[in-house]
Parts: structure tokens; C-alpha cells; sequence
């Protein structure tokens, strides 16, 4: 069984083909955007971050050592009501130095996972970017080649038209006779 397209009017291959190439360039850009997205984020983990919290946790431990040999001077001293408060510091200089040591060791797993997580939604997105650069422009240039093979099969004017007249001669012997007008057609 054939299947037949009915076209209509050659204006709406060229709108689809047109939408085609406005969807080709706008996939590409977003495309490009994720790409680029994926680099920043891999920049940004294995170097903004993992060098932010390593500087972090330098400072905190310089204070976590100065709140401690604030605190020894206090003990050492006769002043016990600042005692209290050097622990106190010693306690918060702990728990910040514990904070950027757990930051740091989360941002070095993302790095050492982040390819392994990232490279199957990459390899995806690079089988669109082949079927965009590759199998669309085909299928815009087969638009354009049906359009132009249809818009010359209709300006060849092969079919009469719709209320065109019986024709003035007779059918030879050879033809088939007409069948009539209410009998189906095969």
C-alpha cells in the first residue's frame, strides 16, 4: 500500500522548513549554554572551591592556634572569669576549622566524581549536537528539494482543471469504455 501526502499549498513546507532552521539554531545555543555550564561548574569545583575552602581552613586552624594560646594565657594568669571565655573561643575555632575540613573533603569527592557523573549526560547531549549537525541540514535540504519538485510539478500544469469539459473527440476502439458515474471507482 502507498501512502500519499496531500499538499495543499507549498507555503507550509516553507514555514515548517523555516521553523526548522529557527529550532536548529536555538538547540545549538542552548546546546552551548549547558556546555559551557558544565565547564564553569568543573572550574568552578576544582578550582574557585576546593582553593577558597583550602585557604579557609588555613585561617580557621591560625585561629583555632591563637584562641588556644589565648586560652592557656588565661589559665596561667589569675583572671579565671576570661578563662570561660578563651574556652568558649577554643570551642568555636574547633567547630569552624571541623566546617571547612568537611567543605573541603565534600568539594574533593564532587571533583573526583563529577566526570563520572557529568560524562553520560554529556555523551547525550553530544549525540544531539551530531543529530542537529548532522541530520537536520539533511532534512531541511530534502524540504527544500520536495518543495522545489513539487512547485514544478504544479507549474507544469499536468492536471486539467477541476471544471474542464468533456473532450470534444469520440474514444477510439483501443480505450476501455468510461464507466458511469454512479458505479464505485476500482
Amino acid at each position: 500500500m502507498t501512502q500519499q501526502a496531500k499538499i495543499t499549498s507549498l507555503d507550509v513546507l516553507e514555514s515548517f522548513r523555516a521553523s526548522l532552521i529557527v529550532f536548529g539554531t536555538r538547540a545549538h545555543n542552548a546546546l552551548d549554554s549547558a556546555l559551557d555550564d558544565v565547564r564553569r561548574t568543573r572550574q568552578w569545583l576544582q578550582h574557585d572551591q576546593r582553593t577558597h575552602w583550602e585557604a579557609q581552613l588555613r585561617r580557621r586552624r591560625r585561629e583555632l592556634d591563637q584562641a588556644e594560646q589565648e586560652l592557656l594565657s588565661a589559665k596561667l594568669s589569675t583572671l579565671r572569669d576570661s578563662a570561660t571565655l578563651q574556652k568558649n573561643a577554643v570551642l568555636k575555632a574547633r567547630r569552624a576549622v571541623a566546617e571547612a575540613e568537611e567543605k573541603l573533603r565534600a568539594i574533593r569527592l564532587w571533583i573526583r566524581d563529577f566526570d563520572h557523573k557529568v560524562d553520560p549526560l554529556l555523551k547525550r547531549m553530544e549525540a544531539l549536537r551530531q543529530c542537529l549537525d548532522m541530520d537536520l541540514p539533511k532534512g531541511i535540504a530534502f524540504l527544500l528539494q520536495a518543495q522545489q519538485t513539487l512547485d514544478a510539478y504544479a507549474s507544469m500544469g499536468t492536471l486539467p482543471p477541476q471544471n474542464a469539459s468533456a473532450p470534444t473527440s469520440a474514444p477510439t476502439s483501443d480505450a476501455a469504455p468510461a464507466a458511469p458515474a454512479d458505479s464505485p471507482q476500482p
